[in-house]
């Protein structure tokens, strides 16, 4: 057997159909997901900034590099966080729900970002306001 057989006989393979079809279900949930995220990220540098605005003077006098620092850490896991909604834009895609999953996607951008935003809050109160 010749090296094209093998790769026309490999392509032809349930395995070949099931990794074509995750690898265009991944490609089309990175074309939704990801410039979605910069939305994400201004709704959350908007929370932590107003509570800082709001709280000045007294959170200028609590901005240290500790404080930064744990700043960072926290986008980066809310970052991470969102990678949450892969496993869940795949299993809806690989339900066949397609049409649904067009409102169902905003829906899901939305809460998880007022969750997000939510969580925000309550991290920036207890940074920048002091007992």
């Amino acid at each position: 057997m010749d090296e094209h057989t093998e790769s026309s006989a490999l392509s032809q393979t349930p395995i070949a159909g099931f990794i074509g079809r995750v690898s265009g279900y991944v490609a089309n949930g990175l074309r939704y997901w990801e410039p979605r995220r910069i939305i994400f990220n201004i709704v959350l540098g908007a929370v932590v900034a107003g509570h800082f605005v709001y709280a000045l003077p007294q959170s200028r006098e609590q901005l240290t590099v500790n404080t930064i620092l744990g700043l960072f850490f926290l986008a980066v896991l809310a970052n991470v966080c969102y990678c949450a909604v892969y496993a869940i834009d795949l299993f809806v895609q690989f339900s066949g729900l397609h049409t649904a999953w067009s409102k169902g996607r905003i829906a899901v951008l939305i809460v998880g970002t007022a969750f997000a935003a939510v969580i925000a809050h309550f991290f920036s109160m207890t940074m920048f306001f002091s007992n």
